[in-house]
């Protein structure tokens, strides 16, 4: 049973991202977000370690907008280098429409 509250859209964007990583330094890394909804995303791409509830910083074209890390994709796994997140309620969708018009512009392309 899938516990997400809101529908996931297949994507491939570019993304930059920066923050703090598991060993407290400064990172700014150009990623790809892999899949988006509403309220998160999931990029991969990652080659820092980063820390679970860690707050990051993802910027997608001009728009920026601050999200929690809630999980890790694991060393040696098919997830690795993979990050999901969770955007913090008080700041701005990033995507610039609505996730069911997401779709139609990527079909439009």
């Amino acid at each position: 049973m899938d516990r997400r509250r809101s529908p996931r859209v297949s994507a491939h964007l570019p993304v930059r991202i920066w923050g703090v990583d598991a060993h407290d330094l400064p990172f700014m890394q150009l990623v790809s977000v892999k899949n988006l909804s509403s309220t998160g995303a999931v990029i991969h791409g990652m080659r820092r370690q980063i820390k679970p509830g860690e707050i990051l910083e993802v910027q997608f074209d001009d728009e920026k907008a601050q999200f929690r890390v809630i999980w890790t994709g694991l060393h040696g796994t098919h997830s690795a280098g993979e990050l999901g997140l969770q955007r913090l309620a008080s700041e701005p969708c990033l995507w610039g429409v609505a996730l069911g018009c997401y779709s139609e512009l990527v079909a439009e392309g």
